[in-house]
């Protein structure tokens, strides 16, 4: 047989789903009590008004093709919720939707980046950014984020990564996997150095409702200077819980829209009419079943912060966005593969090693989910504090 693809050959593996893999073959081998701490999926259903929507549509025949952009009513809602939140100004030929906030990714970094090009990433990072440079031959310089600057970006670091090749730096708040929230001032900064050397900023904001504490979620783009470079991406899994749904949005000027509508062309062409409009209805119908959600992600936040702390050998700081929490293991003098195998085994929790996203400081954390429900949650953190205090 034919040689397969190169581009297979710059193709990292999968971490995350290495882990689930594993804890799936322990599950079968006779751990059938696993908790699978590893996943980004909200354990709650999609709200009712929202799947009465697409039944709704579906039944007034909205099953054929559709526009690539999107449907006009989406990306005009889409619009009208960034100017209200975010206080961003798009309109809706500015605003392609994709197949999630993944394919988003795919074609932005493939609309902006070739080989000889470098991709400035933070490190920790989530791995598809990492994985879609390696595909297109890009060079990925990193840049850190460090606990004892409570995981925020120095812009002081940052300058000194930037080099005559650097085309794209990528920007993750709140944050996967630390769970931090960019301030506005170092918004500000990033702003002034994307201007001074002439990059493109990719800001992926997916968490950015899920936050805690009044905390706010600035966006880059509404900065001066700033919209006609920068590629807002975003979607509905996280806080509609609408993981499977696959809608993700990318929202720019017109050239870059332009651009990475020709990427998506050729991909998934264009999504189902009438989850379309189910997302519509998201948007301009929002329930209290929203801010329930919000809240029981602040119990759960508020739960992992005490107990992980409490369990001798490991701690965390408090996420101040989205669900995941980054645990530092250093004390249990174990590597991240290591910690993961050891909960993994002796307390059948299942917790993504840190060096998934990234070696620099990724292999002395664990991350850990708390998008499951609340008495899972402390099920686990209590099997954990056992199998510490057992060690």
């Amino acid at each position: 047989m034919k040689k397969l693809s190169s581009l297979l050959d710059h193709m990292p593996p999968k971490g995350i789903g290495i882990v689930t893999e594993k804890a799936k073959k322990m599950e079968q081998e006779g751990a059938s009590d696993m908790i699978y701490m590893t996943s980004g999926r909200p354990d709650f259903d999609t709200p009712d008004y929202i799947k009465e929507a697409c039944i709704q549509s579906l039944r007034s025949g909205n099953t054929s093709y559709t526009p690539t952009q999107g449907q006009l009513n989406l990306r005009t809602a889409i619009a009208g919720n960034l100017a209200k939140e975010y206080q961003l100004s798009y309109t809706a030929d500015e605003i392609v939707v994709t197949s999630g906030l993944s394919e988003a990714v795919y074609d932005v970094l493939n609309a902006l980046v070739e080989e000889g090009d470098e991709v400035l990433l933070p490190d920790p990072c989530w791995p598809s950014y990492n994985g879609i440079c390696h595909m297109l031959k890009a060079g990925i310089v990193e840049y850190s984020l460090q606990a004892d600057n409570d995981f925020q970006l120095s812009t002081e670091e940052l300058e000194q990564r930037i080099t005559a090749k650097t085309k794209v730096l990528v920007l993750i708040t709140p944050h996967n996997p630390t769970g931090t929230v960019l301030t506005r001032e170092t918004l500000e900064k990033i702003a002034a150095l994307a201007q001074k050397y002439d990059f493109y900023v990719v800001a992926d904001e997916i968490y950015n409702r899920i936050l805690y504490d009044d905390l706010e979620a600035p966006s880059i783009a509404a900065l001066p200077g700033m919209k006609e470079r920068t590629l807002t991406l975003n979607g509905f899994s996280k806080i509609y819980s609408m993981t499977g749904w696959r809608v993700g949005y990318v929202a720019s000027s017109p050239a870059l829209i332009e651009a990475v509508t020709a990427i998506h062309s050729y991909g998934s062409s264009c999504l189902p009419g009438f989850i379309q409009d189910a997302c519509v209805t998201a948007l301009q119908e929002e329930d209290e079943s929203i801010a329930h959600m919000q809240a029981e992600y602040k119990k759960r936040r508020d739960y992992v912060f005490q107990a992980i702390n409490e369990i001798d050998g490991l701690s965390c700081p408090k996420p101040t966005g989205a669900f995941y929490a980054w645990i530092d293991i250093q004390a249990l003098h174990l590597s991240a593969q290591e910690a993961s195998d050891f909960f993994m085994k002796n307390a059948h929790v299942a917790l993504v090693p840190g060096n998934v996203f990234g070696s620099a400081c990724g292999n002395t954390y664990l991350r850990m989910s708390y998008a499951a429900s609340l008495d899972i949650i402390k099920e686990a953190c209590r099997r954990m504090k056992a199998a510490v205090e057992a060690r």
